[in-house]
C-alpha cells in the first residue's frame, strides 16, 4: 500500500465519492479489526459476493492484511453454483448483501462452520456490518501475517468443462504482478485510471485495482459500464489510463461515432484490452477513429500477467499478444510436450513468479496443469521469427478443429470472416462430421439489423484467403454470442446449441 508516500490523495473516487489513501488504510484497519472479531484467522477463507462497492475493497484488503483468503465470487451465481463453491472453498465467512441472503439462506444455513455478514440490513442469527463496524478499533496496526507463498486469493475459473477449480494466487504472485504493470505500461502516480471493469475478476481486482494502488494513480471507479458516461469522464477528468474487454471497445466505438460532439481525450496516455481476444477489426477501427492504438496483452487466472504489447504505441501490432513481461519465460511445444520451431503453432506454456500455487483441494488436476515447473495454459499460439518472436495466439487447444486431418485453428478463420463488410463479430468452432471427422462451422453477428449477409458469399469470401479445408462449410447467424462476465465467447454453448438444432 502506498498510504504513507500519499496519506491526503484521492486513491479512489467511486462515483463521485473520494477516498484518500489514509480513508482506506483507516478503514482496512477497521474491517481488519472486525474481522478478528468475528474470528477470521490467517488462512481462512472469506467469501465476497458483492456489487461492485468500497466494501468489497476494504474486505478484500482486510483480508490480505491478517492473512485471509478472498474469494471474489460473481454476483451472478445462485442457488447450486453457491452451493458448491461455498462447500468447495470451505469458507468460513460469507459478506454478502440483504436481498442476496434472503435468495440464497437456505444455501448459507447448509453450508457447515459457514457464519454469514450483511453490508446492508439486519437478519436474526446473521452479522450487520454497520453494527459490528461501529465496535470495531482502527487503531490497532495490521500484522501482515501472511508470507510469500502463502494464499491471498482463490479465484474459480469459470469450468466450461466438469467443476470450477479454485485457482490459489499467493502473495508473490500479486506483487510480481503489479510490478510488472508498473514497469512495462510505465505506470506512475501521476496517472488517472478509469475503472469500468467488475471486480470479481482477475482483470478488474488484480490488474485494474491492485496495479492502480500501488502506482500511487487514482482510480476513477464507475459501478457499471456505460460508454457515453466513460468518453464524458475521461474528458471531465482527464483519465490518462482505460481497461476494458472486447466487448467493452466495440462499444465505445459505436458511442464515439454517434456523439454529438467528438469527446475530447487528448488526456489519455493508453487504452488497455485483456479478457479475451480483440479482433483486429475493431483494433484497426478504433485507431482509425480515435487516433489511439488500443494496447493488448494476454493473462489469465491462473498466471497473471504474462504477455504485454510494447507501451510505445508504434510498436503495437493487431492480432498479437506481444511480448512476455520481464521475469515471465513462455515457451510453445507441441502435443508431446517438445518444443516446437519458431513461426509453428502449439501450446503455450508459462514459467515464471506469476505462476499460480495450484488448484484448491485438486492435487490431480494440479498435477494435469503442470509439465516440470511450466505451466500449461491450454492456449495455441506461436512465436513469429520474423517479427522479435512476438507471440500471437491461435485460440484454445481444445478448440483446435480437425477437419479430414488437417488442423485448422478458428482465429484465423474468425479474422478473415471479421473483414466481411457487414459482420461484426465471428466465432468458429468444428462440429461432428461423419466425413471428415468435424467440419468448420461459423457462427457470424452482422453489424445491424439492416445489414445483409449471404452464406455462400462468405465462404466465398473466405476462400480468397484461406485453403479450402480452412473455409467454413455452414455458417449460421445469431444476434449475439453467448459470453462469459468478463466478455469471452462460448464456444461449448454455441456448440451445444447447434448440435441439438442439427439433431
Amino acid at each position: 500500500m502506498t498510504a504513507s508516500a500519499y496519506p491526503q490523495k484521492d486513491a479512489i473516487i467511486f462515483e463521485g465519492r473520494p477516498y484518500t489513501f489514509q480513508d482506506i488504510t483507516r478503514e482496512i484497519k477497521r474491517t481488519a479489526a472486525l474481522l478478528k472479531k468475528l474470528g477470521v484467522k490467517k488462512g481462512d477463507r472469506v467469501a465476497l459476493q458483492l456489487p461492485k462497492s468500497m466494501e468489497f475493497i476494504f474486505f478484500h484488503l482486510a483480508n490480505l492484511s491478517i492473512g485471509a483468503i478472498t474469494l471474489p465470487l460473481n454476483t451472478a451465481f445462485r442457488g447450486e453454483e453457491m452451493a458448491y463453491y461455498l462447500k468447495d472453498s470451505q469458507s468460513s465467512l460469507f459478506v454478502t448483501y440483504e436481498k442476496n441472503y434472503s435468495e440464497l439462506r437456505s444455501v448459507i444455513d447448509s453450508a457447515e462452520g459457514l457464519s454469514c455478514l450483511l453490508t446492508d440490513g439486519n437478519q436474526d442469527g446473521v452479522f450487520c456490518y454497520s453494527e459490528e463496524r461501529e465496535h470495531a478499533d482502527c487503531s490497532e496496526e495490521p500484522d501482515y501475517p501472511a508470507q510469500d507463498d502463502d494464499i491471498a486469493l482463490i479465484c474459480y475459473t469459470s469450468g466450461t468443462t466438469g467443476l470450477p477449480k479454485g485457482a490459489m494466487i499467493t502473495h508473490r504472485n500479486l506483487v510480481e504482478n503489479m510490478k510488472s504493470l508498473q514497469n512495462a505500461w510505465e505506470w506512475t502516480d501521476q496517472d488517472i485510471l478509469l475503472h469500468i471493469l467488475p471486480i470479481f475478476h482477475v482483470h478488474g481486482l488484480e490488474v485494474a485495482l491492485h496495479g492502480g494502488l500501488f502506482a500511487g494513480s487514482t482510480i476513477i471507479m464507475h459501478e457499471k459500464f456505460d460508454p457515453s458516461r466513460v468518453w464524458h469522464t475521461i474528458e471531465e477528468k482527464q483519465c490518462t489510463m482505460l481497461m476494458g474487454v472486447p466487448t467493452m471497445y466495440y462499444r465505445l466505438l459505436n458511442q464515439y461515432q454517434v456523439s454529438e460532439k467528438t469527446p475530447d481525450i487528448r488526456s489519455m496516455r493508453v487504452f488497455i484490452s485483456g479478457s479475451a481476444p480483440l479482433s483486429e477489426k475493431v483494433f484497426e477501427q478504433f485507431r482509425n477513429t480515435t487516433g489511439y492504438t488500443i494496447l493488448e496483452r494476454y493473462g489469465m487466472t491462473e498466471a497473471g500477467m504474462i504477455t504485454s504489447n510494447p507501451i510505445e504505441e508504434a510498436e503495437r501490432k493487431a492480432g498479437s499478444a506481444g511480448y512476455p513481461f520481464p521475469g515471465v519465460e513462455i515457451r510453445i511445444v507441441d502435443k508431446d510436450g517438445e518444443d516446437i520451431s519458431p513461426g509453428e503453432v502449439g501450446e503455450v506454456c508459462i514459467r515464471g513468479d506469476n505462476v499460480f500455487k495450484g488448484y484448491w483441494r485438486n492435487p490431480e488436476k494440479t498435477e494435469e496443469a503442470f509439465a516440470g515447473d511450466w505451466l500449461k495454459s491450454g492456449d495455441m499460439g506461436y512465436e513469429a521469427p520474423d517479427d522479435g518472436m512476438r507471440l500471437y495466439l491461435s485460440g484454445r487447444f481444445k478448440e483446435l478443429i480437425i477437419t479430414g486431418g488437417y488442423n485448422v485453428y478458428p482465429k484465423e478463420v474468425e479474422n478473415v470472416i471479421d473483414r466481411y463488410d457487414s459482420v461484426r463479430e465471428t466465432a468458429v468452432i468444428g462440429l461432428p462430421d461423419d466425413d471428415f471427422g468435424e467440419k468448420v462451422t461459423a457462427v457470424v453477428v452482422l453489424k445491424d439489423k439492416t445489414a445483409i449477409a449471404d452464406p455462400g458469399e462468405i465462404i466465398a469470401f473466405c476462400k480468397k484467403s484461406l485453403a479450402g479445408y480452412k473455409c467454413p462449410k455452414t455458417v449460421f447467424f445469431r444476434e449475439e454470442l453467448p459470453r462469459n462476465a468478463m466478455g469471452k465467447v462460448q464456444k461449448h454453448l454455441l456448440s451445444d446449441e447447434l448440435q441439438a438444432d442439427i439433431l
